[in-house]
């Protein structure tokens, strides 16, 4: 299991007034992202990344932004595959809110963790599946062989019932 970011900055060290806000750039390393069973890479792994910070009169509102490459392998075909974005994420934190959605998680007393919402955020921006080009036809169900750029007439395999559940045939349902 991939060890968390550390990245933390501790907000009271700051002191911002009510009112008042700073942009910060931050260094950001994110260790490789394990997805649906695949390990992705950040390409780079450490980066900058840019935070603002806004004080409100009762807490903080946070806006962080990079851009990101993610490299690793295809979901259909397994072939290599990339995918870039830009990472655009706000956080609110107000203190004494019973609302979680005005609660931020990546805020414990004034340590904001800026490396695990920067990894969660990329997981949250990334598409569901990263693929090696838009149409990807994916892997043959017959023989596994990639059918991207491959002969259709190839791939025409015996579509007959798998000879392991030819005797669940037999069974009576009633």
């Amino acid at each position: 299991m991939a060890k968390a970011p550390t990245t933390t900055i501790d907000l009271g060290r700051l002191g911002l007034s009510y009112g008042e806000g700073i942009r910060l750039d931050v260094p950001v390393r994110i260790e490789p992202l394990e997805m649906g069973g695949q390990s992705y890479a950040l390409a780079p792994e450490s980066f900058e990344a840019q935070l603002d910070v806004s004080r409100l009169s009762s807490g903080f509102a946070f806006r962080l932004r990079f851009p990101v490459r993610l490299e690793g392998s295809c979901t259909r075909c397994l072939e290599a595959a990339a995918v870039e974005t830009e990472v655009d994420a706000r956080e609110v934190d107000q203190q004494g809110a019973e609302d979680e959605e005005l609660r931020s998680p990546y805020l414990a007393e004034d340590e904001l963790d800026v490396g695990r919402w920067a990894r969660d955020a990329v997981l949250l921006g990334i598409p569901a599946q990263v693929l090696c080009r838009p149409d990807c036809a994916g892997l043959c169900p017959g023989c596994g062989e990639s059918l991207n750029g491959a002969d259709p007439a190839a791939h025409e395999h015996d579509t007959g019932i798998d000879p392991r559940w030819e005797k669940l045939r037999d069974l009576e349902l009633e």
